[in-house]
């Protein structure tokens, strides 16, 4: 099993030295090669594309079941200088209607804000929710905090929501009903909403990524493959799962993309419940939007990492999210970074083709399938306006050309890190009031 890891990090080595010898020698060999990848990539995702809209159909014309008896819920808070937005975020909580035993623990990690003084009325106020005040500890994060949750509470099932969510009041009953209808689910996962997403462009252009690759591309994925992704937040998962698991690692910043490695591994289900909807707030400056890009780009090198150096990631379900992983975080880096080099070069006239022709058709058609991607979305979720489809149709030239400076950032702060053997801190994500 280590033997074959082995070979295909090999493998995977050889294609990009091939890429590099061939830039030096080859420039043409170079672009006809990634253009039939790119090709390859571009033909996938159209396919989850698909999937992902005759789900959302199907889904659509299934009826809700309702269940007998519903098991007990803990609902985890993770919380940390929320002050801002905690009291909206526990009314939604106690809005939830839920027949079960429906427990809500705010995990307050060592806030300095007003967080702990909003968190206690509500804990006096009601039965049912608890301020829990984590102790401080070593590493920092998400994580820690949850394993602390998952000590302090006892129910079959656990659900988190970050501190900024306003779930639906049916969303939980929806993915428990998903998540007991198949004993070999470990949970079930939701769909997250932009509550600010008017606020500007960033924010719809968040907005609209979301229904694209959380939404469509999740549904697709299940359709196709029966395996969902945890999205961090409106997700749901047994408690005896993540006691199968050892809790969360507590190193991993990417959290919710790591367990679902871990949960695939070991032959569970993550069924998509796209109807069950918690609205969260998004960045609103481009400050804080590349921050909080960069801890998630930093948590999926960790999660790349463990693909390429630890046996068992390509077999299986597994495939695919290994898979999913390695396309997003290095191929479709890499295929962005030889698009660029060739046009710089053929501005500055270093060198020209003379079948520039089909590469630009590559350019154009990876533009038409990305916003025909964004307009599918949009129709699905009933979210089209004049300024969404604007939107819309710059993003390709815009929002999707910071990844590669994200990439760029992210990963020279994580080889930073390993090489002086520090372990990369959370930085969360800022708040702003409700408008």
């Amino acid at each position: 099993m280590r033997r074959r890891t082995i070979l295909l990090f090999i493998a995977f080595f050889l294609f990009l030295l091939a890429i590099v010898i061939g830039a030096v020698y080859n420039i043409l060999f170079v672009l006809l090669l990634t253009t039939a990848l790119f090709l390859l990539l571009l033909s996938y995702y159209s396919l989850l594309l698909v999937a992902g809209l005759y789900n959302r159909v199907k889904m659509e014309k299934t009826p809700v079941q309702l269940l007998e008896n519903y098991p007990g819920v803990d609902i985890l808070i993770p919380a940390h200088n929320e002050g801002v937005v905690i009291k909206d975020t526990i009314e939604a909580m106690v809005g939830i209607k839920y027949p079960g035993d429906l427990q809500i623990y705010v995990l307050n990690d060592n806030s300095t804000d007003e967080t702990a003084e909003i968190a206690q009325v509500f804990d006096d106020t009601y039965k049912n929710v608890h301020h829990i005040k984590v102790p401080p500890g070593e590493p920092r994060g998400k994580s820690r905090v949850l394993n602390y949750g998952l000590s302090i509470s006892a129910n079959k099932y656990y659900c988190v929501y970050d501190a900024d969510n306003q779930p639906e009041p049916d969303a939980l009953i929806k993915l428990i009903v998903t998540a007991e209808q198949n004993e070999e689910s470990a949970g079930a996962v939701g769909y997250v909403h932009t509550m600010n997403e008017s606020t500007n462009w960033l924010t719809r252009m968040i907005s609209i990524e979301f229904q694209v690759f959380q939404l469509l591309m999740q549904s697709g994925r299940w359709q196709l493959f029966k395996t969902g992704s945890l999205t961090g937040t409106n997700m749901l998962v047994k408690r005896s799962v993540i006691d199968e698991l050892g809790g969360y690692d507590p190193y991993a910043i990417a959290e919710d993309a790591e367990l679902t490695l871990r949960i695939t591994q070991k032959g569970y289900y993550l069924p998509i419940v796209p109807d069950s909807i918690t609205w969260e707030q998004e960045p609103e400056t481009l400050s804080v939007y590349v921050k909080q890009r960069t801890r998630w780009l930093q948590g999926n090198l960790y999660i790349v990492e463990k693909i390429l150096t630890e046996p068992g990631y390509f077999r299986g379900k597994l495939l695919v999210h290994s898979i999913q992983q390695l396309t997003v975080y290095v191929i479709f880096w890499l295929f962005l970074i030889v698009s660029y080099v060739w046009f710089i070069l053929g501005i500055l006239d270093i060198f020209s083709l003379q079948y520039s022709y089909p590469l630009l058709f590559i350019w154009y058609l990876s533009y038409i399938i990305y916003t025909a991607q964004l307009f599918a979305a949009q129709a699905t979720q009933r979210t089209f306006t004049p300024i969404n489809v604007f939107i819309s149709v710059i993003m390709y030239f815009t929002y999707a050309q910071l990844f590669t400076y994200l990439f760029i950032r992210s990963s020279i702060r994580y080889i930073k890190a390993k090489k002086n053997r520090q372990i990369i801190g959370w930085d969360k994500t800022a708040r702003f009031k409700s408008k």
